[in-house]
C-alpha cells in the first residue's frame, strides 16, 4: 500500500498543454477515480504516474518520495490497460507470472502467487488456456491477476471495462471494488463512464480540458457540484439547465414560471437554474413546470420523459415506471426547492 501525491503537475506535447497544474493527494488504501470526457488529460495523468510519460513540470510522489526520474519498473506500480495487453502465445498462468519471472522471482514463489491470485479472481480453472480461448471478462480478470501477483504499492486502471458489454461491465465493477477492498490497495482508476465512477470511487476527480474541475466524494459532487460542467457530467440522465433571472423572492424562468429563491441568492442576476430529472415529480395541476411531452422512454422501473416548457426549452424528467405520458400530453411537474441549483450564467460557477 502507498500514498500518492501530485504537486502542480503539468504536461505538454510540444506547444500543446494537456494537463494544467494538477494537485492531488491520495491516501493509503483509497480508491480515486479520474473522470471526464475524451481528451481531458485523465489517461495522461495515469501514464505520468506510471512513468510511461515524462512530467513537463511539477512532482509526483509515492510514499512521500519524488519519482519523476524513476523508470516505470522502479516505481512499484501495476497498470491494467483497456486492451488487456496479454501475450497470445502464453497460457494464462504464464501471462500472470511473466513480470515475476522477468524480475527473477523463484518458480515456486511464482506458482504460489499465481495460484492465490487466480483463486481470488475465480480463474484457477483457466490457467492452462490461451487468451484466444477466453471471453472478454475472463481476459480482464487475467490482466488484473497479472497486476495482483506483483503485490504493487499502487494499482492503476486505464478504462479497463470499456471493451465489455453493459451486463459484464456491471459484474466487473463489483469484482474490482470487492478486490480493491479485500487487498486494501491504493488505486487510481480512469473512466469516462460516470456510473462506473460513482459506484467505484471513494473520491472523484472531475477533469475538464486538463484541469481538475472538482475533487470530492461522489455524493458531494452529486449534491453540490461546483460548476455547470460537473453538474452536467455527474448524474444520469444529465441535469437540466434552464435560463433564468433572480427576483426579490423568486427565480423566474424564460417562460415566466416562478420558483422559490434559494437561500443566499441575490436578486437581479442572470443565472442558469439546474434541476436533476430524478428530482422532478408529477404534481397534478400544482406543479411549477408545465411540460409538453415529446417522447416517453419506458424503462420498466423508470419512465424518462422528454418534453418542452412554454418557451421551447427542453426538460427531462425521470418518473416512476407507472407514470403515464404520451406524445402531446402536458404534465405538471414539481421540484423540492432544496434540490434546485443556481449557477452564474457567464462563469458557470455555483452560486
Amino acid at each position: 500500500m502507498a500514498t500518492l501525491a501530485l504537486r502542480a503537475v503539468r504536461k505538454s506535447f510540444g506547444d500543446t498543454a494537456v494537463v494544467h497544474g494538477i494537485d492531488l493527494d491520495v491516501a493509503d488504501g483509497e480508491f480515486v477515480v479520474l473522470i471526464g470526457p475524451s481528451g481531458c488529460g485523465k489517461s495522461t495523468i495515469l501514464r505520468m504516474v506510471a512513468g510511461l510519460e515524462d512530467v513537463t513540470s511539477g512532482q509526483i510522489l509515492i510514499d512521500a518520495a519524488v519519482v519523476n526520474e524513476r523508470e516505470p519498473g522502479q516505481r512499484d506500480v501495476a497498470m491494467v490497460f483497456q486492451d488487456y495487453a496479454l501475450y497470445p502465445h502464453m497460457s494464462v498462468a504464464d501471462n500472470m507470472g511473466f513480470s515475476l519471472r522477468y524480475r527473477g522471482v523463484r518458480r515456486d514463489e511464482i506458482r504460489r502467487r499465481v495460484a492465490e491470485a487466480s483463486s481470488v479472481l475465480d480463474i484457477a480453472h483457466l490457467l492452462e488456456r490461451r487468451p484466444r480461448e477466453l471471453s472478454g471478462g475472463q481476459r480482464q480478470r487475467v490482466a488484473m491477476g497479472r497486476a495482483i501477483v506483483r503485490d504493487p504499492k499502487l494499482f492503476l486502471f486505464d478504462e479497463p471495462l470499456s471493451n465489455l458489454d453493459a451486463k459484464l461491465r456491471g459484474q466487473m465493477r463489483v469484482e474490482i471494488k470487492r478486490l480493491q477492498q479485500s487487498l486494501a490497495t491504493t488505486a487510481i482508476y480512469v473512466t469516462h463512464d460516470q456510473v462506473e465512477a460513482m459506484t467505484l470511487a471513494d473520491r472523484l476527480v472531475v477533469m475538464n480540458a486538463g484541469n481538475a474541475e472538482q475533487i470530492g466524494t461522489p455524493l458531494e459532487l452529486y449534491e453540490r457540484p461546483a460548476t455547470m460542467f460537473v453538474a452536467g457530467f455527474i448524474g444520469s440522465p444529465a441535469m437540466n439547465f434552464l435560463p433564468a433571472t433572480t427576483a426579490e423572492n423568486s427565480v423566474v424562468l424564460a417562460d415566466g414560471t416562478r420558483l422559490p429563491l434559494p437561500a443566499g441568492a441575490a436578486p437581479g442576476r442572470a443565472v442558469t437554474l439546474g434541476v436533476r430529472p430524478e428530482h422532478l415529480t408529477p404534481d397534478g395541476a400544482a406543479g411549477a413546470f408545465a411540460v409538453k411531452v415529446e417522447l416517453a422512454e419506458l424503462l420498466g422501473a423508470d419512465t424518462i420523459v422528454h418534453g418542452r416548457l412554454g418557451d421551447g426549452t427542453l426538460l427531462l424528467a425521470r418518473l416512476p415506471g407507472s407514470a403515464h405520458a404520451s406524445l402531446g400530453d402536458t404534465l405538471r411537474l414539481a421540484a423540492d426547492p432544496a434540490s434546485l441549483h443556481l449557477f452564474d450564467r457567464e462563469t458557470g460557477k455555483r452560486l
